[in-house]
């Protein structure tokens, strides 16, 4: 039996995985076998529409099954989507589609093994805590938000006790929830147990109070149960898929658990790992928050995933695909333009690859992977997979750095703690969204919310300097206005929000769309 298999449980039809247990295991037996697999990163140009997605998990699934078609183990990492954009229509699963899709899809897009709500059911029941810390004078006010699933205008703004106390709450979608960003960045329980303790409940004459002053949080840690351990599903292929928590990458980190994907890559050779949105959002988030101040792995390649109408249908945003291919490239990262074509685009693919070869991009791989599959994938993959060899190779060399031979890339990995956050943000702006720092502004206001953020901070002894920071935006755009002219570009800076128990600090900029609604269905 496989040493996994001790720590693989079926669930219904799928397995979960008791990734904290597997790796302790590994790390106090440094004997015991191991794979040290290869990240890729599969991201995507910018959607013309919130709503819309240019097919990263098709991608990803037609990717794995091409790879292991050529004899490569290779696997993928997902998000959970929100059951309630889904259910609503607002925006697709994360299962795929046609020839690349999940055997399971409907488990992925409905709920899962209940991870979302396990989480939520633990987020809430620390509100209701702080709800009784007001009672016992313990705060006087609630700054942890309640969770819910389904989005609704109604419950972004409440209040508790309506007509005695009126303590204001609000309640924001379990994907963007602090505890969420918690169970993404932990790898143990005492770690989510440590973090949930700093999680802010509230204040009490202007001073913040932490939840671990007054609850007992093994109660709370013990609600997620399950929720910790990732998920084992299929490609309707065969080939073997991990799903683990769903942070939405407009609001929040945007990928799946550091655990999940930690944990694959000891059990295989080449991990796939889709970020949510574009490369400014998902992809920005994996490679500056993930890799630069968590420590995760940094990709041995990238795929930016375009549709051939977001590419070229708007001459004003025809812009923004090519800098996410040369942003990445600039890194460091061998990166794959991946053209996802519809029915009736086939007599594009002439086209399609003179326009890639004039904009300096690599061969572009092109392909109706909804209709095709990873068969549309694999002949066209030898460029990718000599790159990862090449970046094999020259990580198992006995010269080669730890980090890079090239030291502008390996200032790109370094860690941002202790820049100002405001310093930070200007370079997020300028590397990730081509705006340089003299034209990034602040709304009026904002300066009074850092300083409020920076004093919450301080509060508990922590510096905001020295917490990851999260852009909050819509997924749709990049800049204040993506079709202004280069020069003319800006990113708006409007509110700060730290999540002390997480680690991270939330900087709303440019249009930020903070709960998507619904569709009327």
């Amino acid at each position: 039996m496989a040493l996994i298999d001790q720590f693989t449980t079926q669930y219904g039809l799928v397995k979960k995985i008791d990734a904290f247990g597997y790796l302790d295991y590994l790390a106090s037996h440094p004997d015991e076998p191991r794979k040290h697999g290869q990240v890729v990163l599969v991201t995507a140009d910018t959607p013309l529409k919130a709503s819309r997605g240019e097919g990263k998990t098709t991608t990803t699934i037609a990717l794995i099954d091409a790879l292991r078609a050529r004899g490569i183990d290779a696997t993928a990492v997902l998000r959970q989507p929100s059951m309630g954009i889904t259910a609503a229509g607002s925006k697709g699963g994360a299962s795929g589609g046609g020839k690349s899709s999940l055997s399971h899809p409907e488990l992925i897009d409905w709920g899962l093994c209940g991870e979302m709500a396990a989480i939520e059911n633990a987020q809430n029941l620390l509100v209701s805590f702080a709800e009784k810390a007001i009672d016992d004078g313990l705060i006087d006010t609630i700054l942890v938000p309640r969770v819910s699933e389904v989005p609704s205008r109604s419950l972004r703004q409440i209040a508790v006790d309506r007509g005695k106390g009126d303590v204001p709450e609000r309640v924001v979608l379990t994907p963007t929830c602090e505890l969420m960003q918690i169970v993404v960045l932990s790898h143990s329980m005492d770690e989510i147990a440590e973090r949930v303790s700093k999680m802010v409940a509230g204040t009490k004459d202007g001073n913040p109070v932490a939840f671990g002053s007054f609850i007992d949080l093994w109660r709370i840690t013990g609600i997620l149960g399950d929720a910790v351990k990732p998920a084992q599903t299929e490609t309707v292929n065969g080939s073997p898929v991990y799903v683990h928590c769903g942070p939405f990458a407009n609001v929040s980190l945007g990928i799946p658990s550091l655990i999940s994907v930690e944990m694959a890559c000891a059990l295989h050779d080449v991990v796939v790992v889709e970020a949510g949105y574009g490369a400014d959002a998902g992809a920005q988030k994996w490679l500056d928050i993930a890799c630069r101040e968590f420590g995760a792995e940094w990709p041995a390649a990238a795929v930016v995933v375009t549709r051939a109408s977001t590419w070229r249908d708007d001459p004003k945003l025809a812009w923004r695909y090519p800098f996410h291919v040369h942003r990445l490239e600039n890194l460091g990262i061998p990166t794959f333009p991946l053209v996802n074509l519809w029915d009736g685009e086939d007599d594009q693919i002439d086209s399609l690859r003179d326009t890639a070869k004039s904009l300096n991009f690599r061969a572009p791989i092109i392909g109706n992977l909804f209709r095709d599959g990873g068969e549309a994938l694999a002949p066209q993959l030898d460029a990718f997979v000599g790159a990862l060899d090449s970046a094999n190779d020259s990580a198992n060399s006995a010269n080669a750095p730890a980090d890079s031979a090239d030291p502008e890339a390996a200032d790109n990995r370094a860690s941002h703690k202790g820049m100002g956050l405001v310093e930070d943000v200007k370079w997020i702006a300028d590397n990730a969204y081509g705006v340089p720092a003299d034209r990034v502004l602040f709304k009026l206001g904002f300066s009074e919310s850092l300083a409020a953020a920076t004093e919450l901070c301080n509060g508990v002894g922590t510096s905001i300097d020295d917490l990851a920071v999260v852009a909050v935006k819509s997924p749709a755009t990049m800049t204040d206005d993506d079709s202004a002219a280069t020069d003319e570009r800006t990113v708006t800076l409007k509110k700060v929000e730290p999540h002390l128990g997480a680690g991270v600090v939330q900087v709303n900029l440019t249009t930020s769309l903070t709960t998507p609604m619904p569709k009327i269905v």
